[in-house]
């Protein structure tokens, strides 16, 4: 079952610093996300989002940038935010800027016993100047900060922010947010799984043959080409999401669903997954124009695509491979899990059909179970039949966007869908082989399609879930 939230009001105030307010993160996803709150009533009776960056603008302004970012991407009133914005630029280590002065006035505003977060909507860069900063200007007490992803670019860098970060404030302190661990579908994962024995007895080697979980995107990248020529896609999605996805899918049952339980058995199964063999088991493509694009290098060796077949080295998932694949400019966009059934290659002298139990995490997600089924007629002729379920269906409740899940989890205190240390820890150790030197060059394939036709080795004979033909 999904954890089980705190109490979703609090009478205590919030003050919410978003660090890169004006950038693209925090127009498309957190601020919505605050208005999503708000409309829902789970923000209090006192609550200021300040906004803060390198850049001076008024107040004024800024209420104007968040109405144009609800209407853009928001869900409902633009004007949602409105009378509970602030803005002041930002601080350096060695400079305060308006803000330190502006937290200070606003916490005075809001009461003494306010709730103060950070929310870094900026690059990982100016991740630890903006740690060192808080503990410079004295700001660190009491209060919550959420990091963005990736949280480091390495396991070396992973190790040297997350030492500043503990320096700096408790383990209790951090949110380490991955957005796709708020998605209404993959909480839904564990309700399929652990609460239907259906579906959880069958979730294992003996039953499973592969595990696919692909993120295809039609987007490019050209609203963001400069920030993206120096990421790609196995950094942005695949030790990130992608990782974090197969370790909610592989992981032991917890014995209870809090905070303290869940982030153990994600730990656990993602210090089983198998450093990547970049040669053997990677595939990596650049999708053809790529390098004609404004902020792109001409010879830029950034990977679009990414294709890769982890294995889990547990007695539950060995030998099972998990086949991970996003990229830029495909055929379609999906946000799919899919379980390819073990099953008979005949029945009743007949080709039997696959079996597969999918689960779509885009928008409120879906299950569908396809299956062998006798086909209509006198004959005993064999067909695939697919059931499903729109989660949209399902009596009661008001689903969340991602990012409005997790920031209510982080005002009221709930930890259990962010990621730990050790959990990043092992994260990195299973990505490093693919930032060494048998790094596989980047292979051009065509907009529009499923990427290069590499990838399809991966997958097998049978080939990927998502295709041409699905």
């Amino acid at each position: 079952m999904p954890h089980p939230h705190p109490d979703t009001s609090t009478d205590h105030p919030v003050l919410l610093v978003l660090h890169g307010a004006r950038g693209d993160l925090s127009r498309r996803l957190v601020l919505p996300a605050i208005a999503d709150l708000a409309s829902a009533g789970l923000l209090p009776e006192r609550w200021l989002v300040l906004g803060t960056g390198r850049r001076s603008i008024t107040d004024d302004e800024f209420a104007e940038l968040a109405r144009d970012a609800l209407d853009e991407f928001g869900n409902g009133d633009s004007t949602r935010l409105d009378g509970h914005l602030r803005y002041a630029t930002t601080f350096t280590e060695d400079e305060p800027g308006e803000l330190v002065q502006a937290i200070a006035a606003t916490a005075e505003e809001l009461g003494a016993d306010t709730t103060v977060v950070h929310y870094l909507a900026v690059p990982p860069s100016a991740f630890a100047p903006t740690t060192r900063g808080l503990r410079a200007h004295g700001l660190t007490e009491g209060i919550r900060v959420v990091y963005e992803k990736p949280y480091g670019t390495s396991a070396e860098s992973f190790e040297e922010l997350d030492t500043l970060v503990h320096e700096v404030l408790d383990e209790q302190q951090v949110f380490r947010i991955d957005h796709f661990l708020g998605k209404e579908a993959t909480q839904n994962l564990h309700v399929l799984r652990f609460g239907n024995q259906l579906f959880g007895g069958v979730w294992n080697r003996e039953h499973v043959a592969q595990v696919h979980i692909d993120l295809p995107e039609t987007l490019d990248v050209a609203d963001r080409a400069e920030f993206y020529d120096a990421t790609g896609a196995a950094l942005d999605m695949l030790v990130t999401h992608l990782f974090q996805v197969a370790a909610e899918v592989a992981m032991e049952p917890p014995s209870r669903f809090d905070a303290e339980h869940l982030a153990a058995a994600r730990e656990r199964v993602i210090g089983c997954f198998r450093p990547l063999d970049p040669q053997q088991d990677v595939v990596l493509g650049q999708f053809r124009g790529y390098r004609e694009l404004d902020g792109v290098a001409d010879d830029s060796r950034t990977d679009t695509f990414v294709a890769a077949r982890l294995w889990v080295d547990n007695d539950r998932w060995r030998g099972v491979p998990f086949l991970l694949r996003t990229g830029k400019r495909m055929a379609r966009s999906a946000q799919q899990v899919t379980l390819v059934l073990r099953t008979p290659h005949e029945l009743f002298g007949e080709p039997a059909g696959p079996g597969r139990i999918a689960l779509s995490l885009a928008g409120d997600g879906a299950i569908d179970i396809t299956t062998t089924v006798k086909q209509p007629g006198p004959d005993l002729r064999l067909a695939t039949g697919t059931a499903s379920l729109a989660l949209q269906q399902v009596d009661g409740g008001e689903p969340l966007s991602a990012y409005g899940s997790l920031l209510h989890d982080v005002l009221v205190g709930d930890r259990s869908l962010f990621t730990t240390p050790e959990g990043l820890r092992a994260a990195w150790r299973t990505f490093a082989p693919l930032q060494g030197p048998t790094r596989p060059e980047p292979v051009e394939y065509e907009p529009d399609g499923w990427g290069p036709g590499q990838a399809d080795r991966l997958a097998g004979p049978d080939g990927w879930v998502l295709g041409p033909e699905s």
